[in-house]
């Protein structure tokens, strides 16, 4: 690349030539004469020199800009890896564990009817055999329950291994990104892995809740049926009532 400083020292230098004082006349074979003027030359290298830096400024440039285009290719490409399947899976699992609950599932209305019907008052009329009858079904409510909480444990830990493995290899690919899209993507997936261990840790606590809460339902509705029991075995019955007896055949 010439330079500016260059062309200008360059001329200078023709300037300085003794020749510079006078044109020159050469007489070729032709007998043809050739006038070289010293201070057009040096013009016309000045004019090569600055096209030339022009040149290589807009060689500059369309470098810069395949350099950005480059960076922006790398800020757009996205991320290879994709964890979306194995946290759904991981949602799935936890969600049909808590669909699978026992008498008395996690729906409202249900909730209400089973409530009103084995958690009630317990009503005057009822025969003692109806008395045993739903006690029975709150027990088996209550253990059912407890056996659903166990169950979810066991799902939610065994959801800890996938999700650490995914979590590795999110974190790699964070850290080896080549782009900001990448990394944000990674950054993402990160985030909706944290949001399916959320998700597992309120299934638990609502299983958990929920054996907690028919535990103590079948309490009070034992309370209740005990006060019942206990009135009828205390209100005093009709006592002897006096009638005629037959003891022997008065014929024979």
């Amino acid at each position: 690349m010439i330079r500016r400083p260059r062309a200008a020292l360059l001329a200078a230098t023709f300037l300085s030539f003794p020749i510079a004082l006078s044109p020159v006349l050469v007489a070729p074979a032709a007998a043809q004469w050739i006038v070289f003027d010293p201070r057009n030359y040096v013009e016309n290298v000045l004019s090569a020199a600055r096209a030339m830096e022009q040149i290589n400024n807009q060689i500059q440039s369309l470098q810069n800009e395949a350099q950005m285009l480059i960076n922006q290719a790398r800020n757009l490409a996205s991320l290879p890896h994709s964890s979306l399947q194995q946290l759904q899976q991981s949602v799935q699992r936890t969600q049909q564990l808590l669909n699978q609950a026992q008498n008395i599932a996690f729906d409202v209305q249900r909730i209400d009817q089973m409530f009103q019907q084995q958690y009630g008052n317990v009503s005057m009329s009822m025969t003692e055999q109806q008395l045993v009858a739903d006690a029975l079904a709150r027990w088996q409510n209550t253990v059912g329950s407890l056996q659903d909480a166990m169950r979810v444990q066991a799902g939610v830990v065994g959801n800890i291994d996938t999700n650490r493995a995914e979590m590795a290899t999110l974190v790699g690919q964070s850290q080896g990104a080549t782009g900001a899209l990448q990394a944000t993507q990674a950054g993402n997936q990160l985030l909706a892995l944290q949001s399916q261990q959320l998700s597992d840790l309120i299934a638990l606590i609502s299983a958990n809740g929920r054996a907690g809460a028919l535990s103590e339902a079948e309490r009070a509705a034992a309370a209740e049926q005990g006060r019942e029991q206990r009135r009828r075995f205390l209100t005093p019955g009709s006592g002897y009532q006096p009638g005629n007896a037959q003891m022997f055949n008065n014929g024979n």
